[in-house]
């Protein structure tokens, strides 16, 4: 924290330094971009950030290994490419200063596609960013991010939403064992197209089957080219719900506890109510749905990378010289 709340005061030599000096206003204002209610007290600066940091970092979190929110939004007003001074907008010597504090917990910085510093744990590769709602407004480039996915969306396979679009993203999203059962050749699949868990604070393991669709699923009479029927998602939720899965990591069969039915168009609300009316009360209880607005919004907030094919395009080199 001693080593944090210097670059925060920014107390190096001003001809070198690669963090900006605040003085007691500025703390104030920087805790305040941070979206703290933290005001300099006038005493010594470098031990009222520090005091400051600890405070931040009894706040309730999520899991025992992601920080507050508070702290998260504090790294990354620290680290705002636009503060940059005596090097680049992409901070390197700050950030090599910044992992070289973070190192001893088992973090590390680094820029997000967005160009905002986030921590990820060196152990699980998992992003740590400020608890994430997809409902909230989007930026400009986060908008451009969505556009990009959602074409890939209209022209990627079934494998591809699966393995580009949802591992990443339950990856992203702290679940673990992210995986695929053979949807390729159908192959021990049992209503499933992959399998994962999720570890509760409490240490508890809940177990997940995921069902996908690329188009939409509604519920006509028969499928269709760019559709769906939900009669056809009955048996394999109800194969989901029934089958073990053979952990490796504890050696054991279990049961899913929870269905996704993921789909990479629209899910009307009749199929919804229709696959409801179809399972018994403890299984409905055990259904949940992720249409392609869910994925899109969800992909976008957690900063997930995009997939290589749903990339712009770069912009070829002009040739030509300007005058």
């Amino acid at each position: 924290m001693e080593q944090i709340a210097d670059m925060i005061c920014g107390n190096f030599e001003p001809e070198t330094s690669v963090f900006p000096y605040r003085s007691s206003s500025y703390l104030s204002e920087f805790f305040a971009d941070a979206e703290t209610e933290y005001v300099h007290d006038g005493s010594t600066r470098k031990r009222w950030v520090a005091d400051t940091l600890g405070k931040i970092l009894s706040e309730p979190r999520s899991d025992p290994r992601t920080p507050p929110d508070s702290f998260l939004r504090v790294i990354a007003t620290l680290m705002d490419q636009g503060d940059a001074q005596n090097e680049g907008a992409e901070r390197p010597m700050a950030l090599e200063m910044l992992n070289a504090a973070l190192t001893r917990e088992n973090l590390e910085a680094f820029y997000g596609e967005d160009r905002i510093c986030y921590l990820r744990h060196t152990g699980t590769s998992q992003t740590l960013a400020p608890q994430a709602n997809p409902h909230r407004p989007l930026s400009a480039d986060e908008l451009k991010r969505r556009e990009c996915l959602e074409v890939f969306l209209a022209t990627c396979s079934e494998d591809q939403l699966i393995e580009e679009v949802l591992v990443p993203l339950f990856r992203q999203l702290g679940f673990h064992r992210v995986s695929v059962t053979g949807h390729k050749d159908k192959a021990l699949e049992y209503g499933k197209d992959l399998w994962m868990r999720y570890a509760l604070p409490t240490q508890h393991v809940l177990y997940f089957g995921l069902q996908a669709k690329k188009g939409k699923l509604d519920a006509s009479g028969r499928s269709g080219a760019s559709n769906a029927n939900i009669a056809e998602i009955l048996n394999q939720t109800t194969m989901m719900l029934g089958h073990e899965i053979f952990d490796p990591e504890v050696s054991r069969r279990v049961l899913v506890d929870h269905a996704f039915i993921a789909c990479g168009g629209e899910i009307t609300k009749a199929a919804k109510n229709w696959l409801g009316s179809k399972l018994d009360a403890t299984k409905r209880s055990q259904v949940m749905f992720m249409d392609k607005d869910d994925i899109l919004n969800l992909f976008v907030v957690t900063n997930t990378q995009l997939p290589a094919s749903a990339l712009p395009p770069t912009p070829e080199p002009d040739d030509d010289i300007p005058f």
